[in-house]
């Protein structure tokens, strides 16, 4: 006899035996009739969403029913006492039904995702864990990292950075993330792919420049396109003065005479040389004369008469005796003195 049975006989005779519907010394027949007539089974009131019925572990509440109330699948009516089965939206359905009826489609193969199965899903997409994986390497991605294009492909960080990662300016290989890169106007490189255009050496932490698309290291830009300065000939990297068109070094543009910078000051040039004011006045300037002042060319003193080897300050250019000034016009040299024809005819 079943084991089942057996128990189910033995919890009728003991109610039989508390309720006195028993006298003394009846046999297992009579409380087999009575057992005909109620039969008490206990019914999980909640089950597990996948499991065996009255297998799960943890606090559980029963209800007493009567042998006619049957557990069945919610599709195909078939008993579930014993079998496993699938709690989907509050129904049970056992695990045919539930992998013909119920069951997610793989994303990838297209099939149905079973009971039995382990599921991943992303985005309400679903898939097999076996077929959740890169769609270029095929690797499985059930624990790794992953990316999802707008295509519906799955893919490995690796795969995913070559499809749609930034490339190197220089090689166009992809730049993967996390690897030392350069970037300089919304493009980026390699960190060894980015060198000097001229000496072809990584710039790396380096200060560069650049002329037109082409990138340069400080020393070879200086050395290519820095203006040179006219007094030393080499590069001005920085700063400089400008005079007559022509480039300087602000520490080379000084007085000839006594090495004064001559930047923002006023100063003189001749014979191709600067001098600051004082040192054109006391060793270059010509002397007038008139006053015995030198000529520098500054200020009131700009114009200069100039008459067999003497010089004189136009303002000092007159007649010794009447003091009219003789600039544009005759004159007679007398000595070291000039006159007007009319006061030499009275000499």
């Amino acid at each position: 006899m079943p084991l089942r049975q057996l128990i189910l006989q033995a919890l009728a005779a003991q109610l039989a035996a508390q309720s006195g519907a028993l006298p003394a010394g009846n046999t297992a027949v009579q409380a087999r009739g009575r057992e005909r007539q109620r039969r008490v089974w206990y019914i999980p009131a909640k089950n597990l969403t996948v499991g065996r019925f009255g297998v799960e572990t943890g606090p559980r509440s029963y209800a007493t029913s009567t042998m006619t109330e049957r557990f069945d699948c919610y599709y195909c009516r078939d008993n579930l006492h014993g079998k496993k089965y699938v709690k989907k939206d509050e129904k049970h359905v056992c695990t045919k039904c539930f992998d013909k009826l119920c069951a997610n489609t793989c994303a990838e193969c297209r099939r149905p995702i079973g009971a039995d199965a382990k599921e991943l899903n992303h985005k309400n997409r679903h898939w097999h864990e076996d077929c959740f994986r890169c769609a270029k390497c095929y690797k499985p991605l059930a624990n790794e990292p992953f990316s999802a294009r707008d295509d519906g492909k799955i893919m490995c960080g690796k795969c995913g950075s070559c499809e749609d990662g930034n490339r190197c300016q220089a090689c166009y290989k992809v730049v993967m993330p996390g690897t030392q890169n350069v970037e300089y106007k919304k493009k980026v490189w390699h960190e060894e792919c980015f060198t000097c255009f001229e000496c072809k050496q990584p710039i790396r932490s380096q200060s560069f420049l650049n002329k037109g698309d082409d990138i340069y290291c400080g020393p070879c830009h200086e050395k290519k396109f820095a203006k040179k300065c006219f007094h030393c000939k080499q590069p001005i990297t920085s700063g400089g003065i400008s005079y007559q068109d022509q480039p300087w070094h602000s520490e080379c543009f000084v007085c000839r005479t006594c090495r004064k910078s001559l930047a923002g000051t006023r100063f003189t040039s001749h014979e191709e040389h600067v001098y600051c004011v004082d040192c054109y006045k006391t060793s270059v300037a010509k002397q007038c004369n008139g006053c015995k002042n030198p000529i520098t060319g500054f200020g009131h003193g700009t114009n200069v008469v100039n008459y067999e080897g003497h010089s004189w300050h136009e303002y000092c250019f007159n007649c010794k005796k009447c003091s009219l000034s003789l600039a544009n016009k005759r004159f007679v040299i007398n000595g070291e003195n000039i006159y007007c024809p009319d006061c030499a005819k009275k000499l």
